[in-house]
């Protein structure tokens, strides 16, 4: 199982910036997905996570209303637009898949058991 991220750069605030995500291995379709970032000197943190049963979204409060989480169960893709971006969502970005059929989106780094690895975001004021 392995999840590719792309998309990652360098924007100025206000930019805008599309990550995607692609899983192989094994279809993703029952599995929960989601996006964590980690910026220097800071711990990992949960940003977007989107259920794979009812599409439901979640987000860490700071990016709602400007980020927004899609998937695309044929691709086997995550979607993460970025809109009105600031220099403090500068960090790695990291797609993560849950175990099928998990009943609840996770927001600990511990529930989720697959990791992509990472795609650099830059925004500059």
């Amino acid at each position: 199982v392995q999840l590719q991220a792309s998309g990652g750069g360098s924007v100025q605030a206000g930019g805008s910036l599309r990550l995607s995500c692609v899983a192989s291995g094994r279809t993703f379709s029952s599995d929960n997905m989601g996006w964590f970032r980690q910026a220097p000197g800071l711990e990992r943190e949960f940003v977007a996570g989107i259920d794979w049963r009812s599409g439901r979204t979640y987000y860490t409060d700071s990016v709602k209303e400007r980020f927004l989480i899609s998937r695309d169960n044929a691709e086997n893709t995550v979607y993460l637009q970025m809109s009105n971006l600031r220099p403090e969502n500068t960090a790695v970005y990291y797609c993560v898949g849950s175990s099928p059929y998990k009943l609840q989106v996770g927001t600990t780094t511990g529930e989720w058991p697959y990791w992509g690895q990472g795609t650099l975001v830059t925004v500059s004021s």
